[in-house]
């Protein structure tokens, strides 16, 4: 029986990596399934893949940071499936690995407007479609640099932290709407942003999976599981949460 039967989720930031996984594992679980990446090209062939195994979904373009984008991204979501339950704010980059006092500010900026306003925007569509359609599920995605500080990631830290600030604000705006709102925190996955942070360097790459109790980095699929558990009934006493995915760093 599937998981997710009938509901209409929006990924952003879906073509690769955790959204990805995400993407399709949700429509293997029944849902249908909205894309949105600025990559057209790995977008358009992930849902290809997803229909051809039987699943539905489509591809929006869209620029998280910008509200024209979220707008245009919610309205054809509306007018393809008719709804949306579930919004998977997921869209981020990493910015420059530097130190605050040589970090760029229109790098600074950049990090902020897709990781921060990215979330504030994608979340806003959904609340004010929700908030009249009987409720939902907003998974916004952080991490473990939302509950710790690291070291020359400091725009990237400070979106994550703020991150979950909205989570929580949003979740206690909006429970008595039937709303939910919860965060992922990953620890350190393996996706492409993890290359580029350690630069392919194997040394640096080993480093990265001993931050992890466990011994290794998780896999988008294990964050996948961790997203279908937070975007279903299963997890229908859960709002506010921020909820690690780490490998055990949080725990020491």
């Amino acid at each position: 029986m599937s998981i997710l039967p009938d509901k209409v989720a929006i990924v952003t930031g879906g073509a690769n990596g955790i959204g990805r996984a995400i993407a399709i594992r949700f429509a293997a679980e029944g849902a249908r399934v909205v894309v949105s990446d600025r990559d057209t090209a790995h977008g358009q062939e992930l849902v290809g893949s997803i229909v051809a195994a039987g699943g539905q979904a489509v591809f929006v373009r869209a620029d998280v940071s910008m509200d024209h984008d979220m707008d245009l991204l919610f309205r054809r979501a509306l007018d393809i499936y008719g709804g949306v339950h579930i919004m998977v704010n997921n869209a981020g980059i990493e910015g420059a690995n530097v130190a605050i006092g040589e970090y760029d500010i229109a790098e600074f900026d950049r990090v902020i407007d897709v990781n921060l306003r990215g979330v504030f925007l994608g979340m806003q569509a959904a609340l004010k479609h929700m908030a009249t359609s009987g409720g939902g599920v907003i998974l916004n995605m952080s991490s473990v640099a939302g509950l710790k500080g690291f070291a020359t990631l400091a725009p990237y830290t400070a979106s994550k932290h703020a991150v979950i600030g909205l989570t929580k604000a949003a979740a206690l705006e909006y429970a008595a709407q039937h709303i939910r709102v919860n965060a992922i925190c990953p620890g350190a996955v393996v996706t492409d942003m993890i290359h580029r942070i350690t630069k392919n360097d194997p040394a640096v790459e080993a480093s990265y999976a001993k931050l992890q109790p466990i011994g290794r980095m998780g896999t988008p699929d294990e964050i996948a599981e961790v997203a279908l558990f937070l975007c279903s009934d299963a997890s229908s006493f859960l709002t506010g949460v921020a909820l690690p995915a780490d490998g055990g760093i949080m725990a020491g």
